[in-house]
C-alpha cells in the first residue's frame, strides 16, 4: 500500500482510466464479433452498413490511445478485406 498522497491519487487515476479504458476495448470486440457473425451468415448488406459503426469504434479507441493506431488500421484492412470476400 502505498503511503504518498501522489501515489495514492494515481492509483485512483490509474483505476478509473483501466475501467474507462476495459469498457470501450469490450464494446469494440463485441462489435467485431456481431460483424463477424453477420458475415458467417452471408447478411452482406447488413454488414456493409455495420461496417461504418465497426470503423468508427476503432478510429476512436485508436485516438484515445486505447489501442495503437496501427492496430486499428491493420483490423479495419482485415475486415474490410473478409467483407469483400463474402461479397
Amino acid at each position: 500500500m502505498p503511503r504518498r498522497r501522489t501515489s495514492l491519487k494515481s492509483n485512483r487515476v490509474n483505476k478509473r482510466k483501466h475501467t474507462r479504458n476495459l469498457k470501450i476495448k469490450v464494446q469494440l470486440k463485441k462489435a467485431i464479433k456481431k460483424f463477424q457473425e453477420l458475415l458467417s451468415e452471408k447478411n452482406v448488406t447488413e454488414a456493409k452498413t455495420f461496417i461504418a459503426k465497426v470503423f468508427s469504434q476503432l478510429d476512436k479507441a485508436a485516438k484515445k490511445n486505447i489501442i495503437h493506431p496501427a492496430t486499428a488500421n491493420r483490423r479495419k484492412s482485415r475486415l474490410t478485406r473478409r467483407l469483400s470476400k463474402t461479397a
